[in-house]
């Protein structure tokens, strides 16, 4: 009897303890372990850590801008410009205010704009019709001389264009003149003198057409006769 009852409490002790067993196991499983929520203490811990390294941390060095060139070289320039302009304004007072206090010299084409004007546009006129020449009608050459050339002007002319009036009815030549650009060196009352540029084409129209081209400059004295002006004088700047 005593083995018995022995028996029957050792087996509802093991029953008990299997029991716990499985109940502890199904708790454990059915509630996860959640972390630990941070707190703001630990937070502001860990801020105030970050901010210590930035600022113990050594600060990148910074690169130094270069002005852009011209920066530099503009205001140079500048001065140097205004230097030359000054001095040549200067100058150009300088002349003028000397032509105009030596009587021997009264150079009013620095004043006297509509009178400039007129002889470079009738002298203009005079050198492209004098300095052409046509085989076909040479007597308009002629007419022409008689027409703008006074003076000293007429001889030279003449020795100027005697080969081409010799050569063109062979070569039944064209010569034509063109004036480019002209300025007023000097005007003084009823004389000037003038520097011109022109374009020059030589045309030689017999069995094939041919076409050549040059440059010239030179400078002609005129003088006023009445209500127009004549070229007194021609300077090829030769000897």
């Amino acid at each position: 009897m005593s083995t018995t009852r022995h028996l029957v409490n050792r087996q509802r002790r093991l029953a008990t303890a299997a029991a716990e067993r499985s109940t502890t196991a199904t708790t454990t499983t059915a509630t996860p372990t959640e972390p630990e929520p941070e707190t703001l203490e630990d937070a502001g811990t860990e801020a105030e850590a970050e901010d210590a390294a930035q600022d113990e941390a050594p600060p990148e060095p910074q690169r130094k801008l270069r002005p852009p060139a011209f920066r530099v070289r503009l205001p140079a320039v500048l001065c140097v410009l205004t230097v030359v302009f000054g001095a040549f304004a200067a100058w150009t007072f300088t002349s003028a205010d000397r032509l105009r206090d030596d009587p021997s010299r009264q150079n009013t084409a620095l004043t006297d704009i509509g009178r400039t004007s007129e002889v470079k546009g009738q002298i203009t006129e005079a050198v492209g019709a004098v300095f052409s020449y046509n085989y076909a009608s040479p007597a308009k050459s002629r007419q022409a001389a008689k027409t703008y050339l006074v003076g000293k002007a007429v001889g030279q002319h003449e020795e100027m264009l005697a080969e081409v009036r010799a050569q063109a009815p062979k070569q039944k030549l064209v010569l034509t003149t063109t004036v480019t650009e002209s300025g007023v060196e000097l005007l003084d009352g009823d004389r000037a003198r003038l520097l011109v540029f022109a374009d020059q084409s030589n045309t030689r129209t017999g069995k094939a057409d041919e076409t050549t081209y040059a440059a010239a400059m030179f400078a002609v004295d005129a003088v006023r006769r009445g209500d127009n002006w004549r070229i007194s004088a021609i300077d090829t700047f030769t000897q």
